[in-house]
């Protein structure tokens, strides 16, 4: 072990801080709240396909999923993806943001900024009509230029739902009803100032607790609030700024643990992985890992795996895999230029990681990585050529995924484009087959991982498409006839 790595692995105590602004609660409502009615945003298509006989199904009920890592169980979902994508049964008329999609039952939960407020919307997963929106005041301006909406997915938590906007205001709501339970402006509260683009991490729920990277200056890096009132529980670290990825859950060697990707902005810039017993904030250790470059972001989510853990970042960063021993220490089993994760999650298979990597358009590739020393087995950018109207006028593109998401599924990888295509995909060690590809849609900035629950998959185009079309939330139909 190197000096570095056993000064980082001492374990630390929580950060003795008190609660500077512990929130007025309010109790639910009784009853079972609004019923869905029409609403002019949405746009209904038409019915979903009746679920196939045997099929498996789940919620979508926080970031990357039910297992947080973009796995899903589902089953008998279309074999083939169809040219122009699977069927589109209704679209959301949206604002601006990034924000992803939650769905528990029949209630889908979601993000997004109009005009000088954001709003939390609640539809129905099949029909998109509206339960109710809750919406307060922002004034977040990007600084960089990209758009000034919402980054961060709800997570939702039994009759709760927990929503984190740009300027880090988090609200827990009656998900029945939309009712205000508790709120606060944690950035305000612990003086954490804007960072490159906002606030972007999303709400950890685990077990009794809301888990979110805050990123204050001085401490606490990380904080616990109690999920029914808000008050805070505990805060751990001190030096790591907010970073854009969402802590990840973890048991190793029986015992429960949250690992949190941190590393704002700061001169010069400083972050890594922090991993922290959720009981009472402790820290194990910290693992630095962050680029050189001032205007870097750590944004992709840790990778569990067992007793390793992966981390990685683009801006010339790369990927580290530590193992964590039985006390909480750690080892650093190899690290790997190549594997540079803007800020999708690798897919992990017999041994082996996939990921769309590369910090910009230009230098995105699929790459394979043996999971178990690093080494990269293949990496190929895919590519092909089409013909779109633009201006009425027919011109000849080449099209690519760029740095999009995958999707473990129905025993094969679903891939969605950074424009918007979906890719039905086998991936292996002697490498990478698309079986058959969609265009739903042509969009930059498709940078919001897609969502399933029931068959139905849910995409966001985040800018207007190449034809001209607004920004919408799209709902399609993945089930198999």
């Amino acid at each position: 072990m190197t000096r570095r790595q056993l000064l980082a692995s001492l374990a630390v105590a929580a950060v003795p801080t008190e609660d500077p602004a512990p929130p007025k609660v309010f109790e639910p409502d009784a009853g079972a709240g609004p019923s869905a009615q029409k609403n002019p945003a949405t746009k209904f298509h038409g019915k979903p396909k009746p679920l196939p006989a045997g099929a498996v199904t789940e919620d979508w009920p926080h970031f990357l999923g039910p297992t947080r890592n973009m796995v899903s169980t589902e089953t008998k979902l279309l074999a083939k993806m169809p040219e122009e994508g699977p069927p589109l049964l209704w679209e959301f008329a949206k604002g601006t943001g990034y924000s992803g999609v939650s769905v528990v039952d029949d209630r889908l939960l979601f993000l997004h900024r109009l005009g000088d407020e954001e709003r939390v919307v609640c539809l129905h997963p099949e029909t998109g009509d509206l339960y109710w929106t809750f919406a307060y005041p922002t004034t977040f301006s990007d600084r960089y230029g990209y758009n000034n909406g919402p980054r961060s997915t709800p997570a939702i938590d039994g009759e709760r739902v927990y929503a984190y906007g740009a300027q880090g205001k988090l609200h827990c709501l009656q998900l029945t009803t939309g009712k205000l339970l508790w709120g606060r402006d944690l950035a305000k509260e612990f003086e954490v100032p804007q960072d490159f683009f906002g606030t972007a991490t999303s709400p950890l729920v685990e077990k009794d607790r809301v888990i979110v990277n805050i990123g204050a200056p001085g401490g606490p890096t990380v904080v616990a609030l109690d999920k029914l009132t808000g008050r805070m529980l505990w805060g751990a670290g001190e030096e790591w700024g907010p970073s854009y990825a969402t802590p990840m859950p973890a048991v190793m060697h029986g015992k429960p643990r949250v690992m949190v990707f941190a590393g704002g902005e700061s001169r010069p810039p400083t972050g890594g992985l922090l991993s922290i017993d959720p009981a009472n904030g402790a820290v194990d250790f910290s693992f630095p890992w962050r680029s050189r470059s001032y205007e870097s972001v750590n944004a992709s989510t840790p990778l569990i795996l067992g007793d390793r853990v992966m981390v990685s970042a683009a801006y010339r960063t790369g990927a580290a895999m530590l193992r964590v021993r039985p006390d909480f220490s750690y080892e650093e089993l190899w690290t790997s230029d190549e594997l540079d994760l803007h800020w999708t999650t690798p897919m992990h298979k017999n041994g082996y990681l996939y990921a769309f990597a590369g910090r910009n358009e230009p230098d995105a590739g699929l790459l394979c990585v043996d999971a178990a020393t690093g080494k990269t087995v293949w990496r190929q950018v895919l590519e092909w050529e089409e013909v779109i109207e633009i201006q009425g006028e027919p011109r000849k593109i080449y099209e690519s995924p760029f740095r999009g998401f995958l999707m473990a599924v129905d025993g094969r990888f679903l891939a969605q484009g950074e424009h918007g295509h979906l890719l039905w995909m086998e991936l292996s060690p002697e490498g990478p087959e698309i079986l058959s590809r969609g265009e739903p849609l042509l969009a930059r900035e498709t940078w919001t991982p897609p969502a399933l629950s029931r068959g139905l998959l849910y995409m966001c185009q985040n800018t207007r498409t190449f034809d001209g079309s607004s920004p919408r939330l799209l709902c399609l139909d993945l089930r198999a006839a």
